[in-house]
């Protein structure tokens, strides 16, 4: 079986499971934040039909998107949120943590070989830790908090196998947006994307992260990576002991029945750029150097971990961004923000001429902390590029890597970063 295979046949309590069947898995974790998480409607029909949740304990609810409420509607939104959470016993409640995702892992949250649903689509970022990983609705999750299970059907497994040898400049974020550029934005509708290849196995888990968060931007159902060396440092870091005998089919590369494999060769890979409006309009940056922008972004569930601050200062330090352009940092939870700041990181980024803003969704969606307007064009380090995604249906957004963010900021316009880099353009 594929790894998503496994972990479903696990929770259905059944020995083997194939794509395309019907089944019933019981949820290990489900978490909701304050955009679709307890809204009204669910909390009305909750006491309507008299529904308590089947284990409060493994409940997680994050306020992330309207934190700091920008205006009295979503600091309402917070505050319902914030009551009902304490309402039906939810203990594990973070607010002004940050993104949830990130707060799922920091809080020790997500465990290799489980189930977790959340409200948002990202959450197959837990994917990253070997875990099955998937967004839902909020009436999905009324069932879900009511019986503690959900109905799915297995997906079919994409395999993309990550080889060769990275070269300066380039980041996690190429290699998911080359990947995404193969498949295309519907490529992998309800399927899963089964992450490995001998590149992989030399990322840390903070490229790796951003890695499964993009799976859905292909379409897919979640994204997975086997559990390694590097997924039980990191969850020993978190002071999280895995009993690797209960999850020793997820540690091996596996020959499952894969719809599709796609090779991708780092090797020869240039940094790269997702164009307006489109995640899957993928482009090598060299191919559109000279684009001024406004705006720079470094910062949300995607590409405001330590390791892109850390990069992105490392470049800019001493140097001055352009003028006009606004360089927005948002670290990807409270706990990164303390870091870099004790580590310098913020500092170095602020003297450069960076906004650090609190640790939040809000400029990633466009709905407070650095909106865009009319004819504005923002080059960022987040999941998406919708019309509209980052404030005006008239703006522009491009993504790509923390690295070619702050490449662009220092010059006002699209650049690829190994412009400035030793010994130049390779």
């Amino acid at each position: 079986m594929t790894l998503t295979e496994k972990i479903l046949a696990r929770a259905a309590k059944l020995e083997k499971v194939s794509a395309g069947e019907i089944i019933w898995v019981d949820v290990d974790q489900a978490m909701m934040d304050d955009i679709l998480g307890p809204r009204m409607e669910i909390a009305e029909k909750m006491k309507e039909l008299n529904l308590k949740i089947w284990n409060p304990d493994k409940v997680t609810i994050i306020s992330d998107h309207y934190t700091p409420p920008a205006n009295a509607q979503q600091a309402n939104i917070v505050k319902f949120t914030r009551d009902w959470a304490k309402e039906y016993g939810v203990k594990h409640y973070y607010e002004f943590a940050g993104p949830c995702h990130q707060v799922m892992v920091e809080k020790m949250r997500v465990l290799p070989g489980e189930i977790i649903v959340g409200t948002d689509s990202h959450t197959c970022t837990y994917g990253a830790l070997g875990a099955f990983s998937t967004g839902i609705g909020s009436t999905e999750m009324l069932g879900v908090l009511a019986t503690g299970q959900i109905w799915l059907k297995v997906p079919e497994t994409i395999k993309i196998n990550f080889i060769g040898k990275m070269k300066k400049g380039i980041m996690a974020k190429d290699l998911v947006l080359a990947a995404i550029g193969k498949i295309g934005h519907a490529g992998a509708t309800y399927k899963a994307l089964e992450f490995s290849g001998d590149a992989l196995e030399t990322l840390m888990m903070d490229e790796r992260l951003c890695i499964t968060n993009m799976a859905v931007e292909a379409g897919a159902k979640n994204g997975i990576m086997k559990y390694d060396n590097i997924t039980k440092e990191y969850l020993k870091n978190l002071n999280l002991e895995i009993n690797e005998a209960e999850i020793s089919s997820l540690t091996k590369d596996n020959e499952g029945n894969f719809c599709e494999i796609l090779t991708i060769d780092v090797e020869h890979l240039e940094p790269l750029c997702s164009c307006p409006h489109e995640v899957d309009n993928v482009t090598e940056i060299k191919n559109i150097t000279g684009i001024k922008i406004d705006q720079a972004y470094i910062g949300s569930c995607t590409g405001g971990r330590y390791n892109d601050l850390k990069v992105a200062a490392e470049f800019i330090k001493g140097k001055k961004i352009a003028e006009g352009v606004r360089l927005l940092i948002s670290p990807a939870s409270k706990e990164i923000w303390d870091r870099c700041a004790k580590d310098g990181i913020l500092q170095i980024l602020s003297e450069a001429g960076a906004t650090v803003l609190a640790s939040s969704c809000g400029a990633c969606l466009g709905i407070h902390s650095g909106a865009l307007g009319e004819d504005e064009v923002c080059i960022s380090s987040p999941n998406r590029n919708f019309i509209g995604r980052m404030g005006s249906k008239k703006s522009s957004v491009y993504l790509a890597s923390p690295l070619s963010v702050i490449a662009s900021a220092l010059v006002g316009e699209i650049v690829d970063p190994r412009k400035f880099m030793e010994g130049g353009l390779v």
